[in-house]
């Protein structure tokens, strides 16, 4: 995603910025090949600065010097700065010094990798450029605008079917999707229709979810949905059972602190719970779906799933989640009026008791 149109010309400065290192390289790879693509790049100086070795920092001052100077033979100079999340407090500023009065035939494109970048610094870079976010953020619509912003830019076109079943699929391991594209393309040629069919081939395992896939998969009350979400998240190696869990004790520890607040609405529920207006009123809902006793019931699951985990019984960690998952969403599913078939929590999970 990113911040300020793409221009015709190039701007004079690029900030490429996020978390996840394979994708901040995949937005570097296509923002300079978008740029040398350009004909004002038609010879132009390019000058890449890294660092060395771990222990040696970015030569700023020769980044500057450089940005600073008219390119020779040629009307611009392309400056790609790899590792401006090692810059410390001093030699940011001077970055940001500099764009304060950019020179106008130079392009500055600088990379902030593992980390998000700083306000201060994405607020210079803005001003005479553009921001690129190499990732969505962490709320649906954001991941919407990512997955619609990369397709459309995608080698191949994907069908509906296949776009919803790519999206589902690799879940938050969004940095797989170009390799994906490009086996497509490869395979069935630039600017193919591609079908789920001939999707399916070449997704590989499922990548992992979003901790609010899981809960609300729990509070809408099914059981399939919600183990199938949590047996993704464990696959997946990104998230330790006791995280999971500490998810799960956020979400229904916010229904306690809204456990018979009938007056509230979701500025009030965001106020007590700390949390934003949007998850807050959906606690706020699910409470009252719950009831004072659906409450109760579901943090005693918790604290006994958490003595599990601990020790207490000598289950695998991952069956005490799926026993603790299964049973919450039952609890969900029960409170909604509607009758699961018989025997389905044992089949789930129940079987084993304590």
């Amino acid at each position: 995603m990113s911040t300020g149109p793409v221009a015709d010309r190039a701007h004079r400065a690029y900030l490429v910025t996020g978390e996840d290192p394979g994708l901040v390289s995949q937005e570097l790879s296509a923002l300079l090949n978008e740029l040398t693509e350009m004909t004002e790049f038609t010879g132009a100086i390019v000058e890449e600065y890294a660092q060395a070795s771990r222990d040696e920092p970015v030569p700023i001052g020769a980044i500057l010097d450089a940005c600073r100077t008219p390119p020779f033979l040629t009307d611009r100079r392309l400056i790609v700065v790899r590792d401006g999340a090692s810059l410390d407090a001093q030699q940011t500023k001077e970055v940001i010094a500099y764009l304060k009065e950019p020179l106008e035939s130079t392009v500055l494109v600088f990379v902030v990798g593992g980390r998000s970048a700083s306000s201060t610094l994405r607020k210079a870079f803005e001003g005479v450029g553009r921001v690129i976010d190499a990732q969505p953020a962490s709320n649906a619509r954001s991941r919407e605008q990512w997955f619609a912003e990369h397709l459309a830019k995608a080698p191949v076109r994907l069908d509906g079917a296949a776009t919803e079943l790519i999206k589902s699929h690799l879940g938050e391991d969004i940095a797989r999707l170009e390799g994906i594209l490009g086996s497509l393309c490869a395979t069935y040629g630039p600017g193919s229709m591609i079908r789920r069919a001939d999707l399916e081939p070449f997704l590989g395992s499922e990548g992992s979810v979003a901790p609010w896939d899981l809960t609300d998969a729990i509070d809408a009350g099914d059981i399939s949905k919600a183990l199938h979400t949590l047996t993704r998240m464990l696959d997946a190696k990104e998230r330790h059972p006791l995280q999971i869990m500490a998810t799960l004790h956020r979400h229904i520890g916010a229904m306690l602190r809204l456990d018979g607040e009938d007056a509230f609405g979701p500025a009030e529920a965001a106020s007590a719970t700390g949390m934003s207006p949007y998850p807050a009123g959906k606690a706020l809902q699910q409470a009252r779906r719950l009831g004072h006793e659906g409450v109760a019931r579901s943090l005693i699951l918790l604290a006994e799933a958490d003595l599990d985990l601990r020790g207490r019984v000598a289950w695998p960690d991952e069956l005490v989640m799926e026993v603790l998952v299964a049973r919450l969403a039952q609890i969900a599913r029960q409170s909604q009026g509607s009758r699961s078939a018989p025997g389905s929590l044992r089949r789930s999970a129940g079987s084993r008791g304590r």
